[in-house]
Parts: C-alpha cells; structure tokens; sequence
C-alpha cells in the first residue's frame, strides 16, 4: 500500500460511516406522484398556528375532495365541489365556507398538478434527507402557500399551508392507505 492510499484511508471510512444523502427529487417526478394519487386515507397530526395540537383521519380525493375529521371535538373540514366547509362543534355560527380556489390545498388537490407551471414553485430544496417544495397559485400569491415534504422514494410526508394572513398549520401523515374506495358519503355535510 503506497503513502498516497493511506492518506485517502479517514476519507473512505468517513464517507462510508454516513448515509448518502438524498437527492432532491425533480418537480416532474413530484407532479407525476401528486398526479397518481387517486385516492388516500390516513391518520394525521396537526400542528395550528396557534401551537395547539390535533389529530384525526384525513381522506382525499383526486380531484378536489379532501375530508379532516377531527378525534378530540368533532370538528370537520370538508372540500368538495369546489367548496371547503367547516364545521366547528364549539361555534355558535353555522359552518363557514371558503372557495377551494383561493385555498392553497387546492394546488394538491387539482386535476393536473404541474409544479413546473411559471411562478408556481417558489422553493424546491433538500434537506434532512427529504424534498421540501413550496408552490402558491401563480396567479394569486396572495392566497398564501403550501410547503410540501417528500421522502425518497416519492412519498407525501407532510405539508405547511401558510393562508393568506400568515397564519401557518402544519399536517404531518401517518402512513398512508392509497387506491382504496372511500365512499361520496365522506364528501359531504349533512
């Protein structure tokens, strides 16, 4: 063995005592997953802008249907039909409605997502051995955004909606269910 390989040598174990990191996985590939997702369930946790806690069982959809139904006070959202309704237990009002369209889940919600649309994505980078990607309605900025976290293989983890006054909620998945049937029922508020 020449002096040269010995000094190579802490290199070569350094490099092996670490994981590789992950590649940053290409907004196409991104698309192509959101795209493929017709339907899915799963356990969440939500983290509110005001640092309080829930957790339920979200199901989506594809296209435009996504149902939150919450474990502790039997909150409900629902988008549908181009609507998200809210149903609070604790509210003296009735449900309070907002078009889907100016809601930044609509852009993973949406017939064809294409990241790759101009002034869509305004940030895709890697970290922690994830694909952290931000994308906002090109034309209305102002309804806020979605930060979205992917794993390696393309995989849906989390996502940050920040609306349109700056508040941030936060929901983390659990593991998902995809491709199961999940009934029209589920979209819509009796």
């Amino acid at each position: 063995m020449n002096i040269r390989s010995l000094a190579l040598a802490p290199a070569l174990v350094l490099g092996l005592a670490f994981p590789a990191l992950a590649e940053k996985i290409p907004l196409g590939e991104i698309s192509r997953y959101l795209n493929s997702l017709k339907t899915v369930s799963s356990e969440f946790t939500q983290v509110n802008a005001d640092g309080s806690i829930s957790t339920g069982t979200v199901y989506i959809r594809r296209p435009g249907r996504v149902r939150f139904e919450y474990n502790n006070d039997k909150t409900l959202m629902v988008a549908s039909g181009g609507t998200v309704t809210v149903v609070d237990p604790k509210s003296n009002g009735g449900p309070q409605k907002y078009p889907l369209s100016k809601t930044p889940l609509s852009i993973i919600l949406a017939a064809n997502v294409d990241l790759g649309r101009a002034n869509m994505v305004t940030g895709h980078s890697e970290a922690k051995n994830s694909t952290v990607v931000t994308a906002q309605d090109p034309e209305h900025p102002e309804y806020g955004n979605i930060q979205m976290v992917f794993t390696s293989p393309t995989e849906l983890r989390q996502w940050v909606v920040t609306d349109d006054s700056g508040q941030k909620t936060t929901v983390i998945l659990g593991e998902m269910r995809k491709g199961a049937s999940i009934a029209d029922s589920k979209f819509v508020i009796r």
